[in-house]
């Protein structure tokens, strides 16, 4: 008789393997292996008379794998329950626990956690192995049942109404917040102002106060009377030098790594979150296999002594003692998991430069980064001289600034994903008299509020309590996916399809997918964690409230019909009209399904578009871009091989020109915005 572990991931389980000793079988549930049924009322899968006793189904493609978990188990002894160390992860072990009869079997089952991937880590974790936290489970169970309670009801209310494909608690109020700042945008006004500044043969001063009052320049008359009433020497009143420190960033969150992730490396959430996936469950580095980062799913900027002591060493080895800084610990959020660590690397010694042939492009550049992160947030603050020098001129001021970096600190190791901004005035004295080059005016107008990006909108999720850590990613992608915004310069704007849902929403919905509920359901959801909060009154309390809104909204929310373009269909004569499809919209005839025709793109181009790079399969074609001609995707664009039919490449998205660094494959963006190997099978 051995032991059976059972982790989520098969990569995971390969690491794990080598930890651990022959009396051990270490096999994979590949995540879940069964959700909330679609049975019932309203096909949620729920028992409503019975205290919504939540009905379970196995996922369709599990059962091969529970059949596999069903045979070993059977063999062993004990059962070691290695999912993830979050909720979803909790959850996860207690469905297995289930699923596989292990009490009915007089199984001995433990729970065991560890939140880094290291022979040291996991060999403690099964040293001391807990029971399941039924606690976390009645919190994961929550979330699901509520979202499965808003996600069908309102999505086929949608659906029917306005043939919006989805809303959900979480999406809903992101998309919300999207169109929120698309409004503020267009409903702006631009203000006129105009600047003042006086050219000297080094450096520049603007013009900061008149009459000791912030000028106020509404217009280029105003802007000509005060440079008309300068003379022609300015005096230097104040030359003010301070001394000025900049603390390191503390070490990744999930929010702050996918934000800088954007920023620095153009990566999107999802495409990061799949990289410190990999980066956590095990990457080949030579000698063994082993997780190079902890778990990438925290909202905690703790580090562990066991990691600070080492990192500290580390940066008085290469850097010396006066780069070594103390410890701050981040504050700790209300609704945050402290249970794990920030995220940073599971051993020092496996510094980037090392590792750099044996990781991929994407895994290379975000350990670099997060290792930085990690080692830099134990230095010293970076320190400056900034100098403020004001000049006079009758009733003006002028100033100039700059800074000068006196030691770098933390910037020795973080400095390359940091704008650092020095410059150069001049050694002046108060009492000095300069005469300018020029007297420069430029206009300017107020600006509206930025769109969010998709790391902006993470940041404000983030600090207006939506979601997740676990969700930044998913409601992003999903907002993508059913084409309620698009992104132009990396900005999020919301299509008309999604203003169309949000406006609908607010009008039967509006508690449900404000910011402010949206936050206080995930403090609950954290309370029923903590034990505080009875779950089944929680969802009693959400449904009773919930469904007289649904019913309300099925009776009063009109129809909208589809919109007109303003033709006529050639084959029946009926109206024509704007559809919606998952690759975008186009013009159908209204009398579907008695009438199929569908007006061929007029932009559709009679050649294909040449991209210049080469087929990887053949070697031979080139890749060009199509048009569907036919079947489910008509009229849509896609890329292939121009060697067909010797050649059938075709990718799944649009080819970057770059190859992956693990198979040569080309590396594509897909429709979600992430960057991807064309193959789905490399890893």
């Amino acid at each position: 008789m051995g032991k059976l572990v059972i982790v989520e991931s098969p990569s995971k389980s390969k690491t794990i393997k080598q930890y651990l000793g022959n009396d051990f079988e270490v096999l994979s549930s590949k995540g879940h292996v069964r959700d909330l049924a679609i049975s019932g009322p309203g096909g949620l899968g729920l028992d409503i008379e019975n205290n919504f006793q939540p009905r379970y189904s196995i996922l369709e493609d599990k059962e091969k794998i529970i059949a596999s978990l069903e045979k070993a188990a059977k063999k062993a002894d004990a059962v070691y329950l290695a999912t993830d160390p979050d909720r979803e992860g909790e959850a996860i072990s207690w469905h297995l626990k289930e699923v596989l009869e292990l009490d009915e079997k007089n199984k001995d089952v433990h729970r065991v956690i560890f939140n880094e991937v290291t022979k040291d880590a996991v060999q403690e974790a099964f040293e001391k192995p807990r029971g399941i936290d039924d606690r976390l489970v009645s919190s994961q169970e929550t979330r699901r049942i509520l979202d499965r309670i808003i996600g069908f009801k309102l999505s086929k209310l949608l659906q029917s109404k306005i043939r919006s494909k989805s809303a959900g608690r979480v999406q809903s109020a992101a998309l919300k917040m999207i169109v929120d700042r698309e409004r503020e945008i267009e409903a702006f006004t631009p203000e006129e102002y105009w600047r003042i500044k006086a050219a000297f043969s080094n450096f520049e001063a603007e013009l900061s106060k008149f009459k000791q009052r912030k000028p106020r320049l509404g217009n280029e008359k105003k802007a000509d009377e005060l440079i008309q009433g300068l003379s022609d020497r300015f005096t230097v009143k104040k030359v003010k030098k301070k001394e000025r420190r900049r603390a390191p960033y503390a070490p990744f969150t999930t929010s702050s790594l996918q934000q800088e992730a954007s920023n620095k490396l153009n990566m999107s959430g999802q495409r990061t979150m799949i990289v410190a996936q990999k980066l956590y469950e095990g990457v080949d580095i030579g000698e063994e296999t082993v997780g190079l980062i902890t778990y990438m799913r925290t909202d905690s900027t703790r580090l562990s002594r066991a990691f600070q002591e080492p990192a500290k060493a580390f940066i008085k080895k290469h850097y010396g003692e006066s780069y070594v800084g103390v410890y701050r610990r981040g504050q700790k959020k209300p609704q945050g998991q402290d249970a794990h660590e920030a995220i940073r690397p599971t051993n020092i010694k496996h510094h980037p430069d090392k590792l750099k042939n044996r990781l991929k492009r994407d895994e290379y550049r975000l350990y670099k980064m997060i290792y930085a992160r990690a080692v830099a947030s134990l230095m010293k603050p970076a320190k400056f001289e900034s100098t403020t020098i004001t000049l006079e001129n009758n009733d003006c001021e002028f100033r100039a600034k700059e800074q000068q970096l006196d030691f770098d600190g933390y910037l020795k190791v973080y400095g390359e994903y940091q704008k650092i901004d020095v410059g150069d005035l001049p050694d002046l004295q108060e009492g000095d008299t300069l005469e300018p080059e020029r007297i420069e005016k430029s206009q300017h107008f107020t600006k509206p509020p930025a769109r969010y990006t998709e790391a902006s909108l993470i940041k404000t999720m983030e600090e207006k309590g939506i979601g997740r850590p676990s969700t930044y990613s998913q409601t992003v992608s999903t907002l993508k996916k059913r084409h309620y915004v698009h992104i132009k310069d990396k900005k999020f704007v919301p299509t008309e399809q999604g203003q169309l849902t949000i406006d609908k929403l607010e009008k039967f919905f509006s508690r449900i997918i404000s910011v402010g509920y949206t936050a206080r359901m995930e403090r609950v959801l954290d309370d029923i964690a903590n034990n505080d909060t009875d779950h089944i009154e929680v969802i009693r309390d959400f449904y009773d409230r919930f469904l007289p809104l649904v019913e309300k909204a099925n009776k009063e929310m009109e129809k909208e019909p589809p919109k007109l373009t303003g033709e006529k269909c050639p084959e029946c004569g009926r109206d024509m009209v704007y559809r919606q499809s998952r690759y975008g919209t186009f013009e159908a005839c209204s009398g579907f399904p008695k009438c199929k025709y569908i007006k061929p793109d007029e932009n559709k181009r009679e050649e294909p578009e040449k991209t210049g790079i080469t087929c990887p399969k053949c070697g031979k074609g080139e890749i060009v871009q199509r048009i569907a001609r036919k079947g489910k995707n008509r009229g849509k664009s896609f890329y292939a091989c121009d060697n067909f039919p010797r050649c059938k490449n075709i990718l799944r998205g649009k080819p970057t020109g770059e190859r992956c660094d693990n198979c040569d494959d080309l590396m594509v963006e897909t429709e979600e915005g992430s960057i991807e190997c064309n193959d789905k099978k490399c890893t």
